[in-house]
């Protein structure tokens, strides 16, 4: 009888790094381990103390590194199984999240010399503060014409990879000329695994505006950019792409002594985070739409036509599933809104009773949230406290609350603040929609999804679909865990294809929320409200864009 075999997928997340041990026959997970990032996110200053600007978020890529080097290890002694049963690894990552390397694969933070410099790090997916860069090069590309071009599908955010870049390089251009790459994490990881310096198709789609058959952005664009821009991709990207789904390379035996794997295993091309949950949710064809909810939020459906146009962040040709435009949008807030709100907003007392009802404040404030109808608390909030992606694409609009009286209590602005969300959500659904893919069911999945089930009901009302819940709590890393086993192939005990890896893999609870119909009725007049504070505070006044020039001006006055 033949050994079972396995395969890990590595989930890199905004705050913490995962890995996972899948069967590959049948997807159950046979073990887990979870490593916090000590570094977490840099916002405020560098480790050696050199205080950040505003909207700045660093990461240090150590922190990568010991998510490898501790979770893999963990698996394996947790499974108690031997290396040669691992057939495949494959990764995961939040994007575009990238750092500046030497030849060799050091990150320039890791130098001496440049330890001090803010750009030698790690931009995580949440820097915000290239949105200058982001500006210019939009009013560029509606100078030339070709802002809807499917490149880059009417706007570009700052979050992209190219705004980085050229902020690297107006900022400090030592960093930007000492590097020989600036590339994903994700792409740092499999380089030091495999030695290829092959990039993933799914970032350099998504992320870095390239396209199959044409490549990147043309060297005139670059050039009226910025005429050190005008061999960028030569220079600092790479031609050479790996379709999502492929295997990338096998494991160096360096990285295997480190992991306790094998050298030769198979290491699959690295596709973006929220990406990875489409497979892990089981969803392999148009009509359901996943959203994973953690930190900020993603949601993604496929679709038999390309689209370019706003409120959809990238629409890439076979970018998660082969044959199939898999068009993206999210909420640039989520979990790390209520996480503020929490954090800054409560009363000692309420933390007292929560401490009293032997309960975390998140789980308190939800309880009390639940016995509130739709339309009780008088609230509407703008889901904005990191952005805005979905219509408008701008980092500098901000969050704000509306119907604060005397009586107003922090239950009431926590069920709000999760209404914004259920808002923005069905936002981007209507702009799914709008690009003629239609939604008949949502598959969720993500931390949040398993922790607060009056939020997945306030997000079934006013979206008005059905909502059906991932069996994994480890959605993305079980996808990333698929992707290892088409990179390992039938032939090793994989899958020939993702289609197949997902239908014997992939599967969702029974559990399921369903919309009731007298809270459709009220979340339909407060979604109507919410689309007229959308449109006057995106697009009509710019209040929300002088305040934050004002606060800027003043951090600069005070350093």
């Amino acid at each position: 009888m033949a050994k079972t075999k396995y395969v890990i997928g590595l989930d890199y997340g905004t705050l913490s790094g995962r890995a996972v041990l899948v069967e590959a026959a049948t997807g159950e997970i046979a073990a887990q381990a979870v490593k916090e990032y000590p570094h977490a996110v840099m916002d405020r200053e560098l480790p050696c103390g050199v205080r950040l600007e505003v909207d700045w978020a660093l990461q240090h890529p150590q922190d990568y590194l010991d998510v490898l080097t501790e979770t893999v290890p963990a698996v394996l002694r947790q499974a108690g199984i031997a290396p040669q049963e691992v057939i495949g690894l494959s990764i995961d990552f939040t994007a575009s999240t990238v750092l500046p390397i030497d030849r060799d694969g050091t990150p320039l933070c890791f130098l001496p010399a440049f330890e001090a410099r803010p750009h030698a790090y790690v931009k995580l997916w949440k820097h915000h503060a290239a949105q200058p860069e982001a500006d210019e090069i939009n009013a560029l590309l509606a100078a030339r014409g070709e802002i809807d071009l499917p490149r880059y599908g009417g706007k570009i955010s700052s979050e992209l990879t190219l705004p980085k870049a050229l902020q690297i390089l107006r900022e400090d251009p030592e960093i930007y000329q000492c590097a020989d790459q600036i590339l994903e994490a994700s792409d740092w990881l499999t380089f030091l695994l495999t030695g290829s310096r092959r990039r993933t198709g799914s970032t350099a789609g998504y992320k870095a505006m390239w396209l199959e058959g044409e490549g990147y952005p043309e060297q005139a664009f670059l050039r009226a950019l910025d005429p050190r821009l005008e061999t960028y991709p030569e220079d600092k990207l790479g031609e050479d792409i790996c379709p999502v789904g492929s295997r990338i390379g096998e494991l160096n035996p360096a990285w295997a002594e480190k992991l306790g794997l094998l050298p030769g295993t198979a290491v699959g091309a690295s596709i973006i985070d929220a990406h990875a949950g489409l497979p892990g949710c089981g969803i392999t064809k148009p009509g359901q739409m996943m959203l994973i909810i953690g930190t900020s939020s993603v949601q993604a459906a496929l679709s038999d036509r390309p689209y370019s146009g706003g409120g959809i962040c990238g629409a890439v040709k076979g970018g998660i599933m082969p044959g199939y435009y898999a068009l993206e949008s999210g909420l640039a807030g989520v979990g790390d809104i209520f996480g503020w709100f929490v954090n800054h907003c409560v009363p000692a007392a309420y933390h007292e009773q929560a401490k009293g009802a032997g309960c975390g404040m998140h789980e308190y404030l939800t309880r009390l949230a639940e016995k509130l109808v739709p339309g009780e608390s008088g609230l509407l909030a703008l889901d904005w406290w990191s952005g805005n992606k979905t219509p408008f694409v701008d980092v500098d609009l901000s969050g704000m609350v509306v119907g604060y009286t005397l009586s107003t209590r922090p239950e009431e602005v926590y069920r709000a603040l999760i209404e914004a969300t259920g808002f923005g959500t069905r936002l981007i659904m209507e702009a799914f929609e709008d690009a003629g893919v239609l939604v008949d069911e949502i598959r969720a999945c993500g931390g949040i999804v398993e922790k607060n089930p009056l939020l997945m009901q306030i997000y079934a009302d006013i979206t008005n679909r059905e909502i059906k819940v991932a069996a994994s709590q480890q959605t993305a890393a079980l996808g990333a865990a698929m992707y290892a086993a088409v990179a390992a192939g039938s032939e090793r005990g994989g899958y020939d294809s993702i289609f197949d890896a997902a239908q014997a893999m992939g599967r969702i609870q029974e559990k399921t929320y369903r919309p009731i119909p007298a809270h459709v009725a009220v979340y339909e007049t407060l979604y109507r409200e919410y689309c007229q504070l959308k449109d006057y505070f995106g697009a009509k006044n710019p209040v929300m864009k002088t305040l934050k020039q004002i606060r800027q001006q003043a951090w600069r006055q005070s350093v």
